[in-house]
């Protein structure tokens, strides 16, 4: 693992740990921030794509794809991780879609997103701090991987 890499990761931990003090925004963020993560890969997922060519979901696969990468150059375990995440969400929306079909699933996902980051912004008003992606936009993919990283360290794996 790149040394420059793993400060860059640290430095958005810590910045993005600092704006996450309190119990109650901590606890609404493993709530919601997981809900957004999977209410935008379903709104991407219902895009339509050529048939012929590709299957639904291709739109959403590709953010996964360049997430995942984003998060495996700050730290391969960190990104293998988020692979599997990103994995059963996207499973989960293959379901989703083939039972609910493109208009309810996007229906769902747009009334999970509004209501998640609702609850992102209370959180935020509890804590007393602006949400991080104000300072830069990458914040919304360091939230998932701070919680990732979280989980990572309960189980007593570095990365």
């Amino acid at each position: 693992m790149d040394a420059e890499a793993t400060r860059a990761i640290d430095r958005y931990f810590d910045h993005y740990a600092d704006d996450h003090r309190n119990g109650t925004n901590v606890l609404i963020h493993w709530i919601c921030v997981p809900l957004i993560v999977w209410s935008v890969i379903a709104a991407l997922w219902v895009i339509p794509v050529p048939s012929s060519l590709f299957k639904p979901g291709l739109w959403a696969g590709m953010a996964m794809l360049a997430a995942v990468l984003w998060y495996y150059r700050h730290s391969r375990v960190l990104g293998l991780s988020m692979a599997v995440a990103m994995a059963g969400l996207g499973l989960l929306t293959a379901l989703l879609f083939r039972e609910l079909g493109p208009r309810t699933l996007l229906f769902v996902a747009i009334a999970v997103f509004v209501i998640a980051w609702i609850g992102q912004f209370v959180g935020h008003l509890l804590e007393g701090r602006r949400p991080s992606f104000f300072t830069d936009l990458f914040y919304l993919l360091v939230g998932p991987a701070w919680l990732m990283g979280k989980t990572l360290r309960r189980l007593g794996l570095r990365f």
